[in-house]
C-alpha cells in the first residue's frame, strides 16, 4: 500500500463527510473547522513535535554513538542475535542495527518515549542500508515497525499520572488490563509479520524467547500485585525507569573511557545527525498529521460511533463500551489526539467509570500506528508501506478486543 493512496484517502473522507454535514445537517462551521484544524496541526507538526524531536534526536544520537564506539550495542547485538536471526532473518547477526532495536524495545517497554523515538529513528537508518529498494521497505524494516506499533509498555506511567490528576481513586488500577491488551498487540504483530513472511514462529529459540519473555511479564504482574500497593507501583516503575536510563548513558560512557575513546568528540559525532533527521520528517509529518486533522474535524469519528451502536444494539451485544471508542480509533491516528479523546471520556462519564477505565486500556493497548509510519519511514524516504500499516493495524485490532474483554473482566459491574 502507497502512503499517497492513504494521504489521499484520508483527504476524500474527510471532505465528504463534511460535505454531509453541511447538505444535511446544516453545519454551516464545518469547513472552517476542518481549515483551521489544518492550519493547527501544521504548526503542531513543526512547533511542537519536530523542533522538540530536534533536541531531544540531537542528544540521544550522540548517547547513541558513544554506546557504539564502546562497544556496547554490539554486545546487546550479540546477546539477542538468537532470537532476532530468527524474527529479522536479513539482517547479519553482527549488524548494528539489532543493537539499536534492542535500545529501542527496552525504551519502549519502560515507557521512556523520549529515548525510544531516537533509538527507533537509528534503528530504521541501520536497517535502511541493508535496503536494495530505497522507496519500499524490506521485511525486517516491516518487523521492526509493526512491533514498534504495537506498544509494548510495562508500566503506562503517563497514563496513571494523567489518572491521578484526574482524582481517580486508584490511578494504577488499569496497569494490569494495559499490560495484558498491549502484549497481545505485540504477540499479534508478530504473528501477522511473520505469516506474510513465512517465519518459522515454532523455531525453539523463538518458542523459549517468546515464553520466556510471557512469563517475564507473568512474574512481574504477579509481583506487582502481591507485594506493592497501588502507590509503591507507581513510585517503583517511575524510580525505575529513570535509574535505568541514567545508567545507559553511564554504561556508555564508562565503557569508552576504558576503550580510550574521546566521548566528547564521539558525542558531537553522533549528535550531528539530530537536525538533519529532524527536517527530514517534518514534510512527512504535517502532510500525515494534516490528513488526520481533517478525518477528525470534519466528524467521521461521531458517524463511525453512531454506526457501531446501531449494529451491536440491533445483535444483543452489550454497548457499554461504545462510548470509549474513539479513543480505540483515534489511536492509531494520532497520540496527542487519542489522549484528548481519553480524557473527554474520564471528564464526561467520570474517572473510576467503565468507560474512563476502557478510554485509558485503549489508550495504553497500542501505539499510533499511521504516526509511526510518516515519522519512521519519513526518516530514511519510504514512501510505499507495502503490508506494514495494514500488519500494524492487525495488532491495534489484536490490542483493542483485549481491552474490551480485560475491562469487561476488571471494571464492569453487572
Amino acid at each position: 500500500m502507497s502512503l499517497n493512496y492513504i494521504w489521499s484517502g484520508f483527504f476524500l473522507v474527510g471532505f465528504a463527510a463534511a460535505l454531509a454535514q453541511w447538505l444535511f445537517l446544516g453545519d454551516n462551521e464545518i469547513f472552517k473547522k476542518v481549515i483551521d484544524g489544518t492550519f493547527d496541526s501544521a504548526k503542531m507538526g513543526v512547533m511542537d513535535i519536530a523542533l522538540p524531536l530536534a533536541g531531544v534526536m540531537t542528544l540521544w544520537l550522540g548517547i547513541m554513538n558513544i554506546g557504539e564506539k564502546a562497544g556496547v550495542v554490539g554486545w546487546l547485538a550479540k546477546v539477542i542475535a538468537p532470537f532476532f536471526s530468527r524474527i529479522f532473518p536479513e539482517v547479519p547477526k553482527d549488524h548494528p542495527a539489532n543493537g539499536h532495536m534492542v535500545m529501542n524495545f527496552s525504551a519502549n517497554l519502560l515507557g521512556l518515549d523520549n529515548a525510544a523515538t531516537p533509538f527507533g529513528l537509528k534503528a530504521m537508518e541501520s536497517l535502511q542500508t541493508l535496503n536494495p529498494s530505497k522507496d519500499e521497505p524490506t521485511n525486517a524494516q516491516i518487523m521492526f515497525l509493526v512491533l514498534h506499533t504495537s506498544g509494548l509498555t510495562l508500566i503506562p506511567l503517563a497514563i496513571m499520572a494523567q489518572r491521578s490528576i484526574l482524582g481517580a481513586a486508584d490511578a494504577a488500577d488499569i496497569f494490569i488490563p494495559c499490560m495484558i491488551a498491549t502484549y497481545v498487540a505485540t504477540v499479534a504483530g508478530i504473528i501477522a509479520v511473520s505469516i506474510r513472511q513465512r517465519i518459522n514462529l515454532f523455531d525453539s529459540v523463538v518458542l523459549s524467547w517468546l515464553g520466556g519473555m510471557t512469563s517475564a511479564i507473568v512474574a512481574l504482574i504477579w509481583y506487582f500485585t502481591q507485594y506493592l500497593s497501588k502507590a509503591e507501583i507507581a513510585t517503583v516503575s517511575k524510580v525505575v525507569s529513570n535509574a535505568v536510563l541514567i545508567g545507559v548513558i553511564t554504561i556508555f560512557i564508562v565503557g569508552a573511557l576504558r576503550k580510550k575513546v574521546n566521548v566528547y568528540e564521539a558525542f558531537i559525532e553522533g549528535a550531528k545527525g539530530g537536525i538533519q533527521t529532524s527536517l527530514t520528517v517534518i514534510p512527512y509529518l504535517v502532510g500525515m498529521l494534516v490528513a488526520i486533522s481533517v478525518i477528525r474535524n470534519a466528524g467521521v469519528f461521531g458517524f463511525v460511533m453512531s454506526g457501531f451502536n446501531w449494529i451491536f444494539s440491533a445483535i444483543g451485544v452489550n454497548t457499554d463500551f461504545v462510548p470509549a471508542l474513539p479513543t480505540a480509533l483515534m489511536k492509531p491516528l494520532s497520540g496527542s489526539g487519542s489522549k484528548a479523546m481519553m480524557i473527554d471520556a474520564m471528564n464526561t462519564y467520570g474517572v473510576d467509570s467503565f468507560v474512563g477505565r476502557l478510554a485509558c486500556v485503549f489508550q495504553g493497548s497500542a501505539d499510533t500506528t499511521f504516526y509511526i509510519v510518516a515519522l519512521y519511514f519519513g526518516s530514511v524516504g519510504i514512501r510505499k508501506t507495502r503490508y506494514a500499516i495494514s500488519c500494524g493495524l492487525i495488532a491495534d485490532l489484536a490490542g483493542v478486543l483485549t481491552a474490551i474483554g480485560v475491562s469487561y473482566v476488571f471494571f464492569h459491574q453487572g
